[in-house]
């Protein structure tokens, strides 16, 4: 990939990454309830999230789900349900500041955090069709694809690191800063929310051929 290229493609990432979502939900929401350093492993698990779907376009696999009604249907609705449970999830969550809750909130485990991640990225046909849109833009087909889609992981995986550890770190000190449980309740509540709309909105994604 020549050096040109991919700084239009650096540029693109910065502006996928920073756009919102239900990844930038998610990593809010862990830094909400896990504070900054356990929350962050939240975006680990985006940005494996990431690799999968880059992973299944450059496999082909990506075509597939975006053509295949069945397929795309079954992932859609698996992503939504699991969008819905974590706002229900957040909702419910206890109103207590964070410092108050700490050990509580060490019951998810750092793998677990990483999985929701992973889970939240991996499951959302809407994010396959976007990279089928736009992955080969910055493909060179008379040069080995393997080694660009690396590029494209690794850039997308670059931003999203800092971009949703700045979403994480905002969330983690707003809370913070925060003592009464009525504020706290309200944020749980406004995320997990948040959460519900990222479902709707995935559920009523189409498929283009529709």
């Amino acid at each position: 990939m020549e050096f040109t290229t991919w700084l239009t493609l650096f540029a693109a990432c910065w502006a996928i990454s920073i756009s919102p979502g239900a990844g930038a939900v998610a990593a809010m929401s862990a830094g909400l309830t896990h504070g900054f350093r356990r929350g962050y492993f939240m975006t680990f698990g985006l940005i494996l999230g990431i690799w999968t779907q880059v992973l299944l376009v450059g496999a082909g696999l990506g075509a597939l789900i975006a053509t295949s009604e069945t397929a795309f249907a079954v992932i859609k609705w698996a992503g939504v349900a699991y969008l819905i449970y974590l706002g229900v999830q957040q909702w419910r969550a206890p109103a207590k500041p964070l410092v108050a809750r700490s050990d509580e909130a060490r019951t998810v485990t750092r793998r677990q955090l990483v999985m929701r991640g992973w889970v939240v990225n991996a499951l959302n046909p809407k994010g396959t069709v976007f990279l089928l849109a736009v992955v080969p833009q910055f493909l060179n087909l008379h040069a080995p694809l393997p080694p660009q889609y690396l590029v494209i992981g690794a850039t997308l995986g670059f931003t999203d690191l800092v971009v949703m550890g700045g979403y994480t770190v905002l969330a983690s000190r707003v809370l913070a800063a925060l003592h009464s449980e009525s504020h706290v309740r309200l944020l749980n509540r406004i995320f997990g929310s948040l959460f519900v709309v990222a479902g709707s909105l995935l559920a009523s994604f189409k498929r283009a051929a529709d």
